[in-house]
């Protein structure tokens, strides 16, 4: 009767502890996908940060800021052809902090090193 007992004890440990490396998983993966969307939020509020540096003459409360067109705020008088090189380099950036530009697993971070998919599209 006690082999039994014991048997029955080491499954219910068993048991619970699938249940706490389920748990440890689920958690995890929690914390990947806040740290993921953490420093998407922060490269978000840096961009515009910077945006809001270069816009910093026009005050909020003016009419002036009410009838500015708003690509004409994000290219700032640039050409077609410096915006272009604007968006690669943001690409690039993106890249080398880490963090995957194909169309594959855009956004993720890149956990397991260089990407042959994103550098196929840097090198085009």
């Amino acid at each position: 009767m006690e082999k039994k007992n014991i048997f029955a004890h080491m499954q219910d440990m068993e048991a619970q502890m699938e249940s706490m490396r389920t748990n440890l998983s689920n958690w995890k993966q929690t914390v990947k996908d806040l740290m993921e969307a953490n420093q998407r939020l922060s490269l978000e509020n840096e961009q515009l940060r910077k945006i809001l540096k270069r816009e910093a003459p026009i005050p909020f409360d003016s009419p002036a800021a009410d009838s500015a067109d708003p690509a004409a705020i994000l290219t700032t008088g640039e050409g077609p052809e410096e915006v272009v090189g604007e968006g690669y380099d943001n690409l690039a950036r993106l890249y080398h902090e880490g963090f995957h530009i194909c169309n594959v697993y855009f956004g993720h971070l890149r956990t397991e090193g260089d990407c042959l998919f994103c550098l196929s599209f840097l090198n085009k």
